[in-house]
């Protein structure tokens, strides 16, 4: 096998033919196989040996691994080859693709290696096309008008060549090539467009057509309008080709095309043309009256595609140009005819049982409901409209008046109707459901959420809510009669396809998506009749599973409605016991569901629960700290921590601080004497702190601690003084266990379960100083520092220096992170303390490789990163050595291949960077004398790596601060050694502008000097403008070959992230102006923070 790596000789193709078939086929041989192919492809010879196997071997997949050896060859070092030998390459592929191509039965052959071949024909072009090959479109189409089988492949070609330059070229070329390519193709466009009219309008070849019709479906987003439009091609797709099997898909595809183009107002009377010719021609495809999910079930895969295409050219085009045909059906009664029958398929469609043809439906009817909804909102006041109140009135409700209005949402208030029983019977599943019914038909809980489940079901929720307003009546009656559907043994008893588990919950999935979208007598009457449906229905259902399933749906919906809860304290009342009630149903999932919603009423409703009621003895919190006991006697440990979280909430909304205190020692009164209990057992028997029933004990009740305070926040200091020092205790006692443990047994030690049960303990003691500490109020930070600190730190970083690596909590360096970052300037003189204990031996951890302990890596950089932002006094104070090593970890972390910690690593550094421009100029200009330089090397080396583009955002933005900061004249020291340069140089620009331009060079010899130093120059003028310095850089690494035919969208994401956060704010805007459109837990986090933004804006 190792025959064909020997390049001084011709290659052996039948070996060569035997070395990949045995890659291919399996056996023992295959590894080796594989090693010495790979070998192959590396050598940078490999490319001369592509001829020889293209011409003679006889296996297909030798063929593809030596075009893949050519394109890879094209990418990377075309501009590197002598001019003879590019031109000898591309002679031959077009030599080969025309010999391969020229009949019908070679093209039906080779279709497979033709399809890489085009691709690689396609990659010399973007190179060569078109100032070095300027004829190569007229060659391409002349010779194709002679030869259908070559003009089969003319279309692949130059398909690909649209796709390469309008789809893919943003990643992988400069802004200005691609743009010079794209108008190129544009000013070819006529012959092109030319050769396609002909054979849509003369071919019979299926293949030919097929192929044409997918080249043209490549161009139209970029063709002139003119062919579209001024000739008869719109004609042609729809009488030649919309009507048959083989070519309707495709033709379809076409349309939807052209649907999407975003065009001027003299356009819109053709679109409306197009529509109609277009749907006019569906019925004898598709009957209107075709039950299309049925059908859907036994369609082969060709008429589902055609059912999927239809959906995309509906909504592509209504979603577009409704308004114009709107406006076309009010003068032409025949289009009004189209546009309700186009809609009329979209609701058949949205029947179909298939996610990916619901969600495109769904995108068009959240489209049009909005507007219907924005047409509603605009009206004007003068209106006479009784119902519409929108600063008292959750819900337009303006169905008494509306038909008589010359309103859109009237053309469509049939539809409306249909829409909203739709959406009812093909609702998902919320966040908040738990009990859910698996594949065998049992209800059980819900083991692993489905992120695309929660984000289908907000859309839907979205519509509804829409769907809600536009006819509160219509809505509620149609939830009504499918509950009492369900409820009624009559309706049961008729036909039994009513009541269903499924059925029953989508309705109530349905009814709490609406919360908050009607009037509030409106929600009343209309919730209250719920609940009692459903409780009756709890009590005529019988058997454990139906009682779950019903349980759950009260649940969820009793959850989404705080407003009604609060407002009606004795219905409040009565949920909350009813949750009580399912504390103790041990049916899977059932606890933790009706734990999950009482943590959610807890944080809706707490200011309830602590003051006195009417008609009430004493406060609600009385009676459940009472009987807590009692309540939670069946909750499993992650169920009571959620118990006692939500109990938190309650307290925390006492505002007289002494009754506060009194409530938490009420409330940890328990966990308290259970506390107190171990520890005096533990002070007099040490050794029962080895018992597994102990520990775990002990590790619920600090977990109990944790979930209280989580909630409580800083007034539960009172409970954290009591148990202070006896937490601190037990944590150095495990810590002396686990040591021992070490001792007799070895490492291995660490891994068994006693010590893990104990590192449990000490990692949520950890974490409940964190907890408290990070909820602390600004008041407390003194106290804080004072009491908890001083004895914390000694215990927790001690035990973490002497402990052997194994045993090394990573926890200990996120919690120290965290309490830096909460108390900032404060913890100043303790960072040498921290650094002192944590530094030196975690380096020793993580450095050894990039893989090994990769918390301790996470960690260790956190608390680097929360170092250098909160305590940077006592970073510019450290000794020079010291700082050194600091930097040094900091610079290794930048260049580490996971992600999380390079960025990390990035972060880091351009917080110093930022940092030091605010300190002493005197300290600032020792940094930049010292590691200016270096820091340079180092930030090109990570930019220039394709294996750190996840980086390029923040490596930008060091490199800009660096360049800025010489450009403006910031730094007063030279950067350089004046001794170590060769040729004198005055200032810091000039000697970086050589330096830059002298290190990229090195890298990459193949760049020309003038190329680099424009680059450099470029960094030095953009570098006032960030918006600007970023696509300056990532243009000139997309012309680097290790980026060349990479992916390289990480060089993009700060465009897309910037777009994809403006457009949630905006959406978050007009979702907080409709009433019900933004869930009742996440409502007030969303105004909390709109109010934090103003009040930020106010004070600057």
């Amino acid at each position: 096998m190792e025959g064909i790596l020997d390049f001084g000789t011709d290659l052996d193709i039948g070996l060569f033919d035997r070395v990949v078939n045995t890659m291919f086929l399996g056996g023992p041989e295959q590894a080796q196989a594989n090693m010495i192919l790979e070998q192959f492809r590396q050598h940078p010879d490999a490319w001369k040996r592509v001829d020889a196997i293209l011409e003679r071997s006889q296996v297909l997949q030798a063929k593809y691994l030596a075009l893949q050896i050519l394109e890879n060859l094209i990418k990377t070092m075309w501009k590197a080859l002598p001019q003879g030998e590019r031109g000898g390459i591309q002679n031959f592929v077009v030599a080969f693709i025309v010999k391969n191509s020229s009949t019908d039965e070679a093209l039906e052959k080779n279709r497979l290696v033709l399809a890489k071949l085009n691709m690689v024909l396609v990659q010399i072009l973007k190179h060569e096309w078109p100032h070095n090959w300027p004829t190569f479109i007229p060659e391409i189409v002349n010779s194709s008008k002679t030869n259908l089988a070559l003009c089969e492949n003319t279309m692949n070609i130059l398909k690909l060549l649209s796709e390469e330059i309008f789809d893919f070229s943003e990643e992988q070329m400069t802004s200005k090539k691609t743009q010079n390519l794209k108008n190129t193709m544009l000013g070819e466009c006529a012959e092109i467009f030319q050769l396609c009219h002909v054979v849509l309008e003369k071919a019979q070849k299926p293949s030919l057509i097929i192929a044409t019709l997918e080249t043209l479906l490549r161009f139209l987003s970029w063709m002139n309008l003119g062919y579209i439009f001024d000739t008869n091609l719109i004609n042609i797709l729809q009488s030649r080709f919309l009507g048959v099997p083989a070519f309707r898909n495709v033709t379809l595809k076409c349309f939807t095309e052209i649907a999407g183009l975003q065009l001027g107002a003299e356009y819109q009377e053709k679109f409306v043309l197009m529509y109609n010719h277009v749907i006019a021609t569906i019925p004898s495809v598709l009957p209107p009256e075709t039950n299309i999910a049925k059908a859907w079930e036994t369609s082969s895969d060709a008429e589902q595609q055609f059912i999927q295409n239809l959906s995309l050219f509906l909504t592509t085009f209504l979603g577009r140009h409704l308004k114009s045909l709107e406006f076309a059906a009010g003068q032409h009664g025949p289009t009004k005819e189209y546009l309700l029958l186009g809609h009329r398929y979209l609701l058949r469609i949205s029947e179909v049982e298939d996610r990916e043809v619901f969600k495109i439906c769904l995108e068009y009817w959240t489209t049009l409901i909005a507007g219907l909804f924005d047409e509603l909102q605009a009206m004007p006041h003068s209106v006479d409209m009784p119902l519409l109140n929108l600063g008292a009135v959750s819900g337009i409700n303006r169905t008494s008046f509306a038909p008589n209005l010359p309103l859109r949402k009237n053309i469509y208030a049939e539809m409306l109707s249909r829409l909203r029983v739709i959406m009812i019977e093909q609702m998902v599943k919320p966040e908040e459901v738990i009990v859910v019914e698996n594949d065998e038909g049992e209800v059980v809980r819900e083991t692993l959420k489905e992120s695309d489940t929660i984000v289908l079901y907000k859309s839907m929720r979205e519509v509804l809510v829409y769907l809600t307003h536009l006819d509160v009546e219509d809505m509620e009656r149609i939830m009504s009669e499918k509950l009492a559907k369900q409820a009624s043994p009559s309706y049961s008893s008729i036909d039994g396809s009513e009541w269903s588990w499924t059925n029953l919950n989508k309705l109530c999935w349905s009814i709490g998506s609406i919360s908050g979208a009607m009037s509030e007598d409106v929600e009343k009457k209309f919730l209250v009749t719920v609940i009692k449906e459903l409780l009756g229905l709890t009590e005529m259902k019988r058997g454990k599973d139906n009682k779950a399933i019903v349980a759950s749906n009260i649940m969820y919906i009793v959850g989404q409605y705080p407003r009604f809860l609060k407002a009606h304290w004795k219905f409040l009342k009565t949920v909350v016991n009813k949750l009580f009630e399912f504390m103790h149903e041990l049916h899977e999932g059932v606890q933790e569901m009706a734990c999950d919603t009482f943590i959610k009423i807890a944080q809706k409703c707490k200011r309830h629960f602590v003051i006195q009621q009417q008609h009430e003895v004493v406060p609600y919190i009385e009676e459940i700290l009472a009987t807590m006991d009692q309540i939670t006697s069946d909750l499993p440990p992650p169920q009571m921590h959620t118990f006692y979280e939500a109990v938190g909430y309650m307290i925390s909304a006492q505002p007289s601080k002494p009754q506060q205190e009194r409530l938490i020692n009420k409330f940890m009164e328990s966990a308290n004497a259970a506390w107190d209990a171990k520890m005096s057992q533990a002070r007099v028997k040490p050794e029962i702190l080895h018992e597994p029933d102990t520990v775990k004990l002990l590790s619920h009740i600090i977990k109990t601690n944790v979930a209280a305070c989580t909630s409580i926040g800083g007034p539960f200091y009172v409970q954290i003084g009591r148990n202070f020092m006896d937490l601190l205790g037990l944590y150095t006692a495990a810590s002396g266990i686990i040591a021992e443990l070490v001792v007799t047994q070895g490492l291995i030690a660490t891994k068994t379960p006693k010590a893990r049960s104990l590192r449990t303990i000490k990692k949520e003691i950890l974490r409940l100083m964190e907890t408290y500490i990070g909820l602390s109020e600004e008041k407390d930070l003194q106290i804080v520092m004072q009491n908890i600190i001083p004895p914390l730190l000694e215990a927790v970083l001690g035990d973490y220096a002497r402990s052997v690596e194994p045993a090394k909590d990573a926890f200990v360096l996120t919690v120290m992170a965290s309490i830096i970052n909460k108390l900032g300037d404060l913890m100043d003189d303790k960072i040498p303390a921290v650094l002192g204990a944590v530094f030196e031996c975690t380096v020793n951890m993580i450095s050894k490789n990039f893989e090994d302990n990769p918390e301790h890596r996470i960690g260790f950089f956190t608390l680097m990163h929360a170092i250098t932002q909160s305590c940077f006094k006592a970073v510019v104070q450290m000794p020079a050595p010291q700082f050194r090593v600091f930097y040094d970890s900091v610079i290794w972390g930048i260049k580490h291949t996971i992600p999380d910690i390079s960025e990390l690593g990035l972060s880091i550094i351009s917080t110093m960077v930022t940092q030091f421009g605010a300190v002493d100029p005197a300290l600032a200009n020792q940094f930049y004398q010292t590691y200016f330089v270096s820091l340079l090397q180092d930030i090109l080396f990570v930019l220039v790596n394709p294996f750190h583009k996840f980086g390029f955002r923040l490596q930008c933005m060091i490199l800009r601060d660096m360049f800025n900061a010489i450009e403006t004249d910031r730094i007063k020291v030279p950067i350089f050694d004046p001794t170590q340069i060769p040729t004198p140089v005055a200032t810091n620009k000039a000697f970086l502008q050589d330096y830059a331009t002298d290190l990229l060079l090195k890298s990459f010899a193949h760049l020309q000097r003038v190329q680099v130093q424009t680059f450099v120059a470029g960094l030095f003028v953009t570098s006032r403008d960030f918006e600007v310095f970023l696509p300056h850089v990532r243009d000139f690494l997309v012309t680097l070959k290790e980026f060349a035919g990479a992916d390289n969208s990480d060089l993009y994401s700060e465009e897309r992230e910037a777009e994809a956060a403006l457009k949630k704010k905006m959406e978050m805007e007009k979702a907080l102006s409709i009433p019900g459109m933004i869930k009742p837990s996440e409502r007030q986090v969303f105004l909390c923070r709109r109010i934090a933004r103003r009040r930020t804006y106010l004070w600057l």
